[in-house]
């Protein structure tokens, strides 16, 4: 290889935040979270992010570990998520084109395809992984917004609004702090707080009608 060419990926594939979030139900651990998010090229011209997404749950066992690339719009254009399940284990696979989602689901023994229909401001998230809230509160703002999240897992597609409520006081690791706190209403959590630091990285999810909370550690 090339080494501009190396040196030049290495570049776009720095990291721009990369962390660990621990998963509670009330007051029990049931998960932890590992992310990396990079800025990359996407196409002969343009920029966007990956977030890979790693969460292990014990009780039963699970990995789940979803990669999301968006465009530099903040729109998804692509989905790789692996689900690591003794019980039916597959991949997912998901692509965006004109006004569509199609979702593959490769099986150990089945394949089948899916199409989400897209308009409009589109998030990928999933019910048991938390990290791809950050993309829904990069879209928030001062007045309720209007976005559609697909999750290809639970096969749905829900509709929810987002709000920006500005900087407020929240426990994070049993201290005090101050955070911005981002609002997603809809859907069958029907509210979910997200809360970003000042360079709006992600701190703080909590999920109330599921008792869930998911705070990020402090660095090591």
């Amino acid at each position: 290889m090339n080494l501009l060419f190396f040196a030049w990926l290495l570049a776009w594939q720095t990291p721009i935040d990369e962390g660990t979030l621990v998963v509670r139900a009330d007051t029990a651990v049931i998960a932890r979270e590992t992310f990396r998010l990079a800025m990359v090229r996407i196409g002969a011209e343009g920029t966007g992010w990956t977030l890979a997404s790693t969460i292990r749950y014990d009780r039963p066992v699970l990995v789940l570990a979803p990669i999301i690339e968006l465009t530099s719009d903040s729109q998804p254009s692509s989905l790789e998520f692996d689900v690591a399940d003794p019980r039916d284990p597959q991949r997912i696979r998901g692509q965006f084109s004109r006004g569509r989602f199609t979702a593959r689901f490769l099986g150990r023994k089945t394949e089948r395809a899916r199409e989400f229909p897209v308009s409009g401001r589109t998030v990928v998230l999933d019910d048991s992984v938390f990290t791809p809230y950050l993309f829904v509160a990069w879209q928030a703002g001062p007045h309720p917004v209007e976005i559609a999240s697909i999750v290809p897992r639970a096969d749905r597609r829900d509709s929810l609004t987002i709000r920006d409520l500005g900087v407020g006081a929240t426990l994070l690791n049993r201290v005090s702090v101050l955070l911005r706190h981002i609002t997603i209403t809809g859907g069958p959590n029907k509210v979910v707080d997200v809360w970003l630091d000042e360079n709006a990285r992600l701190r703080k999810v909590e999920i109330p009608s599921r008792r869930i909370r998911v705070e990020r550690l402090p660095p090591a």
